[in-house]
């Protein structure tokens, strides 16, 4: 580890300043954000999580990328919270294939109190593995969070999606300031935070920033920062969107690792359509962790051998927490 960790972080950042960062020359941006990979962080390690799903379908938000929301007809039935033994089950597996961290993620806008409990157990249960654990829930109370850091829980999943500017052309049935709030109240329950977005919606390079000067201005960093890249699903309202410059995904990956040096950059949703150049070019611009897996929720990700194979292509060895 470097010693001049802690001088690196900023919260101060400006908006004339990421979409100055964004449009640097490439080789420029990627040098700068390895150095600053190599400050804070092993430059050939990658940490591998494993997300499941407990709770499929039936969500009562837009979100308008989502299969799981209930506004749309995308073949993905809405089901029941799943039993405790299926999870364990998984969750064991996931730990014999490598996975230090296992996530798991349920399509609620917020949890009932029948069903939090339910999680606190299968949190205590993955806990007990040895494995790190990860929750996803939808929308938090102070409660909430503090009754979920009494169970063990080390991270806590709640993405911001896009720029506060962006958000409202993507969803309609909550604001952004809820979101933020649940970021509050797992950070005062002293949870750490897994805080990031989804790039291709649709949005611009200046949303882009937006999204990025959030995260990065927040009071302490996300510990964890994924950057998911839009899966269009059939049925969904950003079907058809115009289809991302992979180049401009790099860039944000690079962004993110130089503006917040010491958080976990995730390779996150999408990766099935990145090819193994793009994936080597995240990795060489600071992304340290993926989902690790044959499914990331409804959607498929890269094949477990797909992905050993091009870490030993690369020399990437995966991260033992």
């Amino acid at each position: 580890m470097h010693q001049n960790k802690k001088s690196l972080i900023r919260n101060d950042w400006s908006r004339d300043e990421v979409v100055s960062l964004l449009s640097q020359p490439f080789n420029d941006l990627i040098f700068t954000s390895q150095q600053i990979h190599r400050e804070n962080f092993s430059p050939n390690t990658v940490q591998l999580s494993t997300l499941m799903n407990i709770k499929t379908g039936g969500c009562p938000e837009d979100c308008a990328y989502c299969p799981q929301s209930a506004h749309y007809d995308t073949g993905v039935d809405a089901e029941k919270l799943l039993d405790l033994n299926d999870v364990l089950t998984q969750a064991k597996a996931a730990k014999e294939k490598g996975a230090t961290r296992f996530c798991m993620g349920a399509a609620w806008r917020q949890p009932k109190q029948q069903d939090l409990e339910k999680v606190m157990v299968m949190v205590e249960a993955v806990k007990k593995t040895g494995m790190e654990t990860c929750v996803t829930l939808g929308m938090l109370s102070d409660k909430q969070a503090k009754d979920l850091k009494s169970a063990g829980l080390d991270y806590y999943n709640h993405n911001l999606d896009s720029s506060p500017e962006y958000y409202s052309k993507i969803i309609s049935t909550r604001d952004y300031q809820e979101r933020l709030d649940t970021i509050e109240n797992v950070r005062q329950a002293d949870i750490n935070v897994c805080c990031g977005g989804i790039i291709g919606m649709g949005e611009d390079e200046s949303d882009r920033a937006g999204l990025l000067l959030t995260l990065a201005n927040m009071p302490t960093h996300p510990e964890s920062v994924p950057i998911n890249m839009l899966v269009q699903v059939e049925g969904t309202p950003l079907k058809d969107t115009d289809k991302l410059d992979t180049i401009n995904f790099v860039r944000i990956i690079a962004a993110a690792r130089i503006m917040m040096p010491a958080s976990y950059v995730r390779l996150s949703a999408g990766r099935n359509e990145m090819s193994d150049e793009m994936q080597a070019l995240c990795f060489l611009a600071g992304a340290n962790s993926i989902f690790y897996g044959e499914k990331l929720l409804t959607t498929d990700n890269p094949q477990l051998e797909q992905d050993k194979l091009l870490f030993d292509r690369l020399g990437i060895q995966s991260s033992q927490h």
